[in-house]
């Protein structure tokens, strides 16, 4: 069972790396959610124990109830920064019209021209 989660997680960790090399922001994004996804498994499968529930003291093997919440929390952080990343790429897509990332060196100067001109005007106007 070890086995099968440490490939699975090595799947979804070569997957994450495979979409971050991409030229698309929403590409990058799902593979730093499948990064992260791959840190959650590694976390859940280093801690496969089978054992009595932590609250009832025994003799017996205890399942470690730490990397259970380990597990849960980065997934809570790692929702919330998939929803921050995803806002910003939605932010960028709406503001430069792309989401490639070599067109967004082009677009961001353009774009930056663009707002010197509306600079340069709006203070002719005011003199």
């Amino acid at each position: 069972m070890n086995l099968a989660i440490a490939g699975t997680a090595a799947l979804l960790f070569g997957s994450g790396a495979y979409l971050l090399l991409q030229h698309e922001l929403v590409r990058v994004s799902a593979g730093i959610v499948l990064i992260s996804q791959s840190a959650v498994l590694m976390i859940i499968g280093s801690s496969l124990i089978r054992g009595e529930a932590p609250i009832v003291p025994a003799d017996k093997t205890v399942a470690d109830p730490v990397p259970q919440a380990l597990a849960l929390t980065a997934l809570v952080i790692g929702l919330a920064t998939v929803a921050l990343l995803l806002a910003l790429v939605n932010r960028v897509t709406t503001v430069f019209r792309t989401a490639r990332i070599n067109e967004l060196t082009t677009s961001e100067a353009a774009y930056e021209r663009k707002l010197a001109d509306q600079r340069r005007l709006d203070r002719d106007e005011a003199t």
